[in-house]
Protein backbone atom coordinates (compact mmCIF):
# COMPACT_ATOMS: atom_id res chain seq x y z
CA UNK A 1 0.00 0.00 0.00
CA UNK A 2 1.91 2.88 -1.20
CA UNK A 3 1.50 6.44 1.22
CA UNK A 4 0.80 9.77 -0.64
CA UNK A 5 3.52 12.68 -0.04
CA UNK A 6 2.43 15.61 0.24
CA UNK A 7 4.48 18.03 -1.97
CA UNK A 8 5.62 21.44 -0.84
CA UNK A 9 5.83 24.55 -3.78
CA UNK A 10 8.99 25.66 -3.93
CA UNK A 11 8.44 28.10 -6.55
CA UNK A 12 8.75 31.73 -5.51
CA UNK A 13 5.46 32.80 -5.71
CA UNK A 14 3.08 29.99 -4.63
CA UNK A 15 1.62 29.48 -1.01
CA UNK A 16 4.86 28.73 0.64
CA UNK A 17 6.01 32.26 0.30
CA UNK A 18 3.05 33.56 1.50
CA UNK A 19 2.95 31.49 4.42
CA UNK A 20 6.69 32.12 5.41
CA UNK A 21 5.47 35.68 5.15
CA UNK A 22 2.70 35.05 7.28
CA UNK A 23 4.81 32.98 9.75
CA UNK A 24 7.73 35.24 10.25
CA UNK A 25 10.51 33.72 8.63
CA UNK A 26 10.80 35.89 5.71
CA UNK A 27 13.55 38.12 6.19
CA UNK A 28 14.06 37.58 9.91
CA UNK A 29 16.48 37.65 12.27
CA UNK A 30 19.10 34.85 12.20
CA UNK A 31 21.49 33.76 15.12
CA UNK A 32 24.67 34.60 14.83
CA UNK A 33 27.71 32.91 16.97
CA UNK A 34 29.38 35.48 19.57
CA UNK A 35 32.15 37.05 18.13
CA UNK A 36 33.56 40.02 19.79
CA UNK A 37 32.98 43.12 17.30
CA UNK A 38 37.04 44.02 17.46
CA UNK A 39 38.12 40.83 16.28
CA UNK A 40 34.93 41.03 13.75
CA UNK A 41 36.38 43.71 12.27
CA UNK A 42 39.67 42.61 11.64
CA UNK A 43 38.06 39.17 9.81
CA UNK A 44 36.06 41.60 7.82
CA UNK A 45 38.78 44.02 6.44
CA UNK A 46 39.59 43.99 2.64
CA UNK A 47 42.40 43.39 0.48
CA UNK A 48 43.73 43.37 -2.76
CA UNK A 49 47.06 41.46 -2.42
CA UNK A 50 45.20 38.17 -1.89
CA UNK A 51 42.50 38.30 -4.53
CA UNK A 52 45.15 39.73 -7.00
CA UNK A 53 47.60 36.91 -6.43
CA UNK A 54 44.78 34.13 -6.79
CA UNK A 55 43.35 35.77 -9.46
CA UNK A 56 46.62 35.09 -11.54
CA UNK A 57 47.06 31.78 -10.12
CA UNK A 58 43.64 30.72 -11.45
CA UNK A 59 43.80 31.94 -14.61
CA UNK A 60 47.59 30.66 -15.26
CA UNK A 61 46.12 26.71 -14.11
CA UNK A 62 43.21 27.56 -17.07
CA UNK A 63 46.09 28.11 -19.52
CA UNK A 64 47.72 25.66 -18.52
CA UNK A 65 45.22 23.14 -18.53
CA UNK A 66 43.54 24.53 -21.88
CA UNK A 67 46.93 23.93 -23.71
CA UNK A 68 47.34 20.28 -22.32
CA UNK A 69 43.68 19.74 -23.89
CA UNK A 70 44.44 21.65 -26.81
CA UNK A 71 46.89 19.19 -27.75
CA UNK A 72 44.82 16.14 -26.69
CA UNK A 73 42.57 17.55 -29.00
CA UNK A 74 41.75 14.05 -31.62
CA UNK A 75 43.25 11.65 -29.18
CA UNK A 76 41.42 9.79 -26.13
CA UNK A 77 43.52 11.89 -23.95
CA UNK A 78 41.23 14.36 -24.74
CA UNK A 79 38.69 13.04 -22.42
CA UNK A 80 40.75 13.36 -19.08
CA UNK A 81 42.00 16.40 -20.05
CA UNK A 82 38.83 18.40 -21.50
CA UNK A 83 37.27 17.00 -17.93
CA UNK A 84 40.25 18.54 -15.79
CA UNK A 85 39.85 21.83 -17.54
CA UNK A 86 36.26 22.27 -17.48
CA UNK A 87 35.88 21.12 -14.19
CA UNK A 88 38.60 23.99 -12.66
CA UNK A 89 36.65 26.27 -15.30
CA UNK A 90 33.14 25.81 -13.94
CA UNK A 91 34.41 25.26 -9.88
CA UNK A 92 36.53 28.24 -9.94
CA UNK A 93 34.34 30.51 -12.54
CA UNK A 94 31.36 29.33 -9.98
CA UNK A 95 33.72 30.22 -6.63
CA UNK A 96 34.75 33.79 -8.54
CA UNK A 97 31.49 34.50 -9.52
CA UNK A 98 30.30 33.97 -5.65
CA UNK A 99 33.25 36.00 -3.90
CA UNK A 100 33.35 38.59 -6.58
CA UNK A 101 29.33 38.95 -6.14
CA UNK A 102 29.61 39.65 -2.24
CA UNK A 103 32.09 42.57 -3.17
CA UNK A 104 34.39 41.21 -1.00
CA UNK A 105 37.00 39.32 -2.87
CA UNK A 106 38.78 42.81 -3.74
CA UNK A 107 39.03 45.67 -1.69
CA UNK A 108 38.45 47.68 -5.20
CA UNK A 109 34.87 47.69 -6.56
CA UNK A 110 35.78 47.97 -10.30
CA UNK A 111 38.44 44.62 -9.66
CA UNK A 112 35.07 42.91 -7.78
CA UNK A 113 32.47 44.07 -10.73
CA UNK A 114 35.46 42.93 -13.79
CA UNK A 115 35.87 39.43 -12.11
CA UNK A 116 32.16 39.02 -11.24
CA UNK A 117 31.31 39.79 -15.06
CA UNK A 118 33.51 37.36 -16.06
CA UNK A 119 33.22 34.40 -13.98
CA UNK A 120 29.11 35.29 -13.98
CA UNK A 121 29.58 34.41 -18.18
CA UNK A 122 31.64 31.04 -17.24
CA UNK A 123 29.03 29.64 -15.04
CA UNK A 124 26.69 31.06 -17.80
CA UNK A 125 24.83 32.63 -14.43
CA UNK A 126 22.69 35.81 -16.00
CA UNK A 127 25.04 38.58 -13.68
CA UNK A 128 22.40 41.09 -12.39
CA UNK A 129 19.53 38.54 -12.13
CA UNK A 130 22.29 35.97 -9.99
CA UNK A 131 23.31 38.75 -8.05
CA UNK A 132 20.21 39.59 -6.46
CA UNK A 133 19.36 35.82 -6.57
CA UNK A 134 22.02 35.28 -4.13
CA UNK A 135 20.94 38.15 -2.22
CA UNK A 136 17.50 36.29 -1.73
CA UNK A 137 19.68 33.28 -1.05
CA UNK A 138 20.97 34.71 1.86
CA UNK A 139 18.09 36.63 3.34
CA UNK A 140 16.30 33.76 3.41
CA UNK A 141 18.38 30.26 3.32
CA UNK A 142 16.51 27.31 2.18
CA UNK A 143 13.14 29.13 3.34
CA UNK A 144 10.82 27.28 1.12
CA UNK A 145 8.75 29.70 -1.37
CA UNK A 146 11.57 32.42 -0.68
CA UNK A 147 15.17 31.02 -1.29
CA UNK A 148 15.17 30.74 -5.02
CA UNK A 149 18.85 28.87 -4.80
CA UNK A 150 17.09 25.40 -3.07
CA UNK A 151 19.44 22.47 -4.78
CA UNK A 152 16.60 20.20 -4.14
CA UNK A 153 12.98 19.83 -2.91
CA UNK A 154 11.48 17.50 -0.62
CA UNK A 155 11.02 14.38 -1.48
CA UNK A 156 14.08 14.70 -4.23
CA UNK A 157 14.06 13.91 -7.60
CA UNK A 158 16.43 11.98 -8.78
CA UNK A 159 16.74 12.21 -12.30
CA UNK A 160 17.05 15.98 -11.99
CA UNK A 161 19.97 15.57 -9.58
CA UNK A 162 21.76 13.51 -11.92
CA UNK A 163 21.28 15.62 -15.10
CA UNK A 164 22.29 18.90 -12.81
CA UNK A 165 25.56 17.46 -13.01
CA UNK A 166 25.79 18.93 -16.52
CA UNK A 167 23.78 21.68 -15.73
CA UNK A 168 21.31 20.79 -17.83
CA UNK A 169 18.08 22.54 -16.23
CA UNK A 170 19.52 25.26 -14.46
CA UNK A 171 22.06 26.20 -17.52
CA UNK A 172 19.28 25.32 -20.31
CA UNK A 173 16.89 27.70 -18.10
CA UNK A 174 18.80 30.39 -17.41
CA UNK A 175 20.61 30.60 -21.26
CA UNK A 176 16.15 31.05 -21.87
CA UNK A 177 16.25 33.83 -19.59
CA UNK A 178 19.40 35.14 -21.19
CA UNK A 179 17.05 35.38 -24.76
CA UNK A 180 14.11 36.45 -22.98
CA UNK A 181 15.95 39.57 -21.51
CA UNK A 182 17.79 40.24 -24.76
CA UNK A 183 14.22 41.01 -26.29
CA UNK A 184 13.33 43.42 -22.99
CA UNK A 185 11.49 40.52 -21.40
CA UNK A 186 11.45 39.27 -17.47
CA UNK A 187 11.17 35.64 -16.31
CA UNK A 188 7.91 35.70 -13.90
CA UNK A 189 10.26 34.24 -10.92
CA UNK A 190 13.17 36.92 -11.58
CA UNK A 191 10.27 39.73 -10.85
CA UNK A 192 10.00 38.27 -7.17
CA UNK A 193 13.64 39.07 -6.54
CA UNK A 194 14.67 41.77 -8.92
CA UNK A 195 14.32 45.23 -8.77
CA UNK A 196 12.61 46.66 -11.43
CA UNK A 197 15.19 49.36 -11.75
CA UNK A 198 17.74 46.54 -12.57
CA UNK A 199 15.63 45.19 -15.11
CA UNK A 200 17.62 47.44 -17.96
CA UNK A 201 20.81 46.16 -16.80
CA UNK A 202 19.69 42.46 -17.27
CA UNK A 203 19.25 43.49 -20.92
CA UNK A 204 21.95 44.99 -22.07
CA UNK A 205 23.94 42.02 -20.30
CA UNK A 206 22.15 39.79 -22.03
CA UNK A 207 22.54 40.89 -25.17
CA UNK A 208 26.36 41.28 -25.35
CA UNK A 209 26.11 38.02 -24.09
CA UNK A 210 24.10 36.90 -27.32
CA UNK A 211 27.38 38.72 -29.29
CA UNK A 212 29.66 36.62 -27.50
CA UNK A 213 27.57 33.29 -28.29
CA UNK A 214 27.44 34.49 -31.94
CA UNK A 215 31.14 34.79 -31.85
CA UNK A 216 32.02 31.75 -30.03
CA UNK A 217 29.79 29.89 -33.16
CA UNK A 218 31.64 31.76 -36.27
CA UNK A 219 35.04 31.09 -34.67
CA UNK A 220 33.68 27.05 -35.05
CA UNK A 221 32.29 27.75 -38.58
CA UNK A 222 35.32 29.41 -39.52
CA UNK A 223 37.90 26.73 -38.12
CA UNK A 224 35.73 23.77 -39.18
CA UNK A 225 35.78 22.15 -35.73
CA UNK A 226 33.89 22.64 -32.01
CA UNK A 227 37.23 23.26 -30.56
CA UNK A 228 36.74 27.08 -29.96
CA UNK A 229 33.25 25.96 -28.38
CA UNK A 230 34.92 23.35 -26.25
CA UNK A 231 37.21 26.30 -24.18
CA UNK A 232 34.38 28.83 -23.96
CA UNK A 233 30.56 28.35 -23.47
CA UNK A 234 30.84 24.44 -23.40
CA UNK A 235 33.29 24.11 -20.46
CA UNK A 236 30.47 25.24 -18.35
CA UNK A 237 28.07 22.10 -19.03
CA UNK A 238 30.56 19.28 -19.23
CA UNK A 239 32.67 20.43 -16.25
CA UNK A 240 29.76 21.37 -13.82
CA UNK A 241 29.83 18.53 -11.98
CA UNK A 242 32.78 20.18 -9.91
CA UNK A 243 30.28 22.45 -8.82
CA UNK A 244 27.52 20.50 -7.94
CA UNK A 245 29.78 17.58 -6.02
CA UNK A 246 30.46 20.31 -3.67
CA UNK A 247 27.42 22.48 -3.54
CA UNK A 248 25.06 19.65 -2.61
CA UNK A 249 27.39 19.41 0.50
CA UNK A 250 26.41 22.89 1.48
CA UNK A 251 22.60 22.91 2.80
CA UNK A 252 21.58 18.94 1.45
CA UNK A 253 19.84 17.13 3.97
CA UNK A 254 19.73 19.41 6.66
CA UNK A 255 16.93 22.00 8.05
CA UNK A 256 14.32 24.15 5.94
CA UNK A 257 12.68 26.43 7.52
CA UNK A 258 15.24 27.83 10.42
CA UNK A 259 16.33 30.71 11.49
CA UNK A 260 19.95 29.43 12.64
CA UNK A 261 22.89 28.55 9.91
CA UNK A 262 24.28 25.85 12.03
CA UNK A 263 20.95 23.91 11.23
CA UNK A 264 20.76 24.49 7.37
CA UNK A 265 24.34 24.51 6.82
CA UNK A 266 27.36 22.23 6.57
CA UNK A 267 30.95 23.12 6.91
CA UNK A 268 33.31 20.44 5.47
CA UNK A 269 37.03 20.00 5.90
CA UNK A 270 39.16 20.25 2.12
CA UNK A 271 42.69 19.99 1.05
CA UNK A 272 44.65 23.03 0.16
CA UNK A 273 43.38 22.78 -3.62
CA UNK A 274 40.55 22.27 -3.59
CA UNK A 275 40.18 25.65 -0.97
CA UNK A 276 41.58 27.65 -3.49
CA UNK A 277 39.55 26.47 -6.44
CA UNK A 278 36.08 26.82 -3.96
CA UNK A 279 37.63 30.45 -2.48
CA UNK A 280 37.45 28.64 0.67
CA UNK A 281 33.48 28.19 0.65
CA UNK A 282 34.08 24.56 2.43
CA UNK A 283 33.75 27.34 5.33
CA UNK A 284 29.74 27.51 4.76
CA UNK A 285 27.93 27.82 8.03
CA UNK A 286 30.91 30.60 8.59
CA UNK A 287 29.99 32.00 5.32
CA UNK A 288 26.34 32.23 5.59
CA UNK A 289 26.81 33.48 9.47
CA UNK A 290 29.11 36.55 8.43
CA UNK A 291 28.79 37.12 4.59
CA UNK A 292 30.94 40.04 4.68
CA UNK A 293 34.46 38.08 5.64
CA UNK A 294 36.21 37.65 2.74
CA UNK A 295 37.53 34.29 1.92
CA UNK A 296 40.89 34.53 2.76
CA UNK A 297 39.45 35.00 6.03
CA UNK A 298 37.03 32.07 6.59
CA UNK A 299 39.77 29.65 8.13
CA UNK A 300 40.82 32.35 10.44
CA UNK A 301 36.45 32.82 11.10
CA UNK A 302 36.44 29.38 11.54
CA UNK A 303 38.34 28.96 14.36
CA UNK A 304 37.08 31.69 16.29
CA UNK A 305 33.42 30.05 16.06
CA UNK A 306 33.74 26.40 15.25
CA UNK A 307 33.21 26.11 19.83
CA UNK A 308 29.49 27.26 18.76
CA UNK A 309 29.31 24.61 15.83
CA UNK A 310 28.31 21.37 15.09
CA UNK A 311 31.61 19.41 13.92
CA UNK A 312 32.82 19.87 10.56
CA UNK A 313 32.29 16.85 8.29
CA UNK A 314 35.93 15.47 7.66
CA UNK A 315 35.99 15.30 3.98
CA UNK A 316 33.97 16.03 0.86
CA UNK A 317 33.00 12.13 0.87
CA UNK A 318 32.25 11.93 4.26
CA UNK A 319 29.99 15.06 3.14
CA UNK A 320 28.26 13.20 0.33
CA UNK A 321 27.32 9.90 1.74
CA UNK A 322 25.81 11.97 4.39
CA UNK A 323 23.84 13.98 2.05
CA UNK A 324 23.16 10.79 -0.40
CA UNK A 325 22.02 8.77 2.54
CA UNK A 326 19.09 11.33 3.74
CA UNK A 327 17.98 12.32 0.37
CA UNK A 328 17.27 9.01 -0.13
CA UNK A 329 15.43 8.77 3.33
CA UNK A 330 13.28 11.75 2.31
CA UNK A 331 12.11 9.62 -0.62
CA UNK A 332 10.04 8.25 1.74
CA UNK A 333 9.64 9.94 4.24
CA UNK A 334 10.49 13.99 3.54
CA UNK A 335 10.69 15.04 7.26
CA UNK A 336 13.32 13.28 7.56
CA UNK A 337 16.21 15.93 8.35
CA UNK A 338 19.90 15.60 9.35
CA UNK A 339 20.42 17.22 13.18
CA UNK A 340 23.96 17.27 14.03
CA UNK A 341 25.04 17.52 17.85
CA UNK A 342 26.82 20.76 19.12
CA UNK A 343 29.78 20.97 21.22
CA UNK A 344 28.93 21.63 25.08
CA UNK A 345 30.56 25.05 24.62
CA UNK A 346 27.87 26.22 22.21
CA UNK A 347 24.88 27.53 22.71
CA UNK A 348 21.61 26.23 21.69
CA UNK A 349 20.21 25.76 18.06
CA UNK A 350 17.28 28.64 17.69
CA UNK A 351 15.10 26.59 15.49
CA UNK A 352 12.57 29.46 14.98
CA UNK A 353 9.01 28.42 13.93
CA UNK A 354 9.58 25.11 11.34
CA UNK A 355 6.18 23.05 10.96
CA UNK A 356 8.50 20.83 8.48
CA UNK A 357 11.09 18.57 8.95
CA UNK A 358 12.53 17.73 12.02
CA UNK A 359 12.11 20.44 15.24
CA UNK A 360 12.58 21.05 18.70
CA UNK A 361 10.62 18.69 20.72
CA UNK A 362 9.16 22.07 22.94
CA UNK A 363 10.03 25.52 23.32
CA UNK A 364 13.13 24.48 25.81
CA UNK A 365 15.88 24.95 24.30
CA UNK A 366 15.17 28.54 22.60
CA UNK A 367 13.76 29.89 25.66
CA UNK A 368 17.32 28.51 27.38
CA UNK A 369 18.86 30.43 24.14
CA UNK A 370 16.89 33.88 25.21
CA UNK A 371 18.21 33.35 28.75
CA UNK A 372 21.80 32.73 27.97
CA UNK A 373 21.78 36.00 25.18
CA UNK A 374 19.44 38.20 28.16
CA UNK A 375 22.63 37.10 30.65
CA UNK A 376 25.40 37.82 28.31
CA UNK A 377 25.01 41.84 27.04
CA UNK A 378 28.17 42.14 25.90
CA UNK A 379 28.18 39.34 23.29
CA UNK A 380 27.00 40.01 19.56
CA UNK A 381 24.42 37.91 19.44
CA UNK A 382 21.32 38.79 18.38
CA UNK A 383 18.02 37.91 20.17
CA UNK A 384 15.26 35.90 18.36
Amino acid sequence: MSTKINRRDYSLSGKESRLAQEKGIASAEWYASPIPRKRMKELMKRKDGPAIRDTILWFGLLIILGIIAYHSWGTWWAVPAFAAYGGVYALTGNSRWHEAGHGTMFKTSWKNEVVYQIASFMNLFPATPWRWSHVRHHTDTYIVGRDPEIHAPRPPVWRVLMVELFHVMGGLTDLKRVVMHAFGKMDKEEMEYIPPSEFKKCYWEARVWLLIFVAVAVACVYTGSILPAMFIVLPTFFGFYAVMLIAWTQHLGLNEDVLDHRLNTRTVYMNPFIRFLYCNMNYHIEHHMFPMVPYHALPALHEEMKHDCPPASPSIGAALKEVFSALAKQRNDPTYTIVRKLPETALPYLYGPSPFGTVAEDSTPIQEAKSVRQESPGRDIPVQ
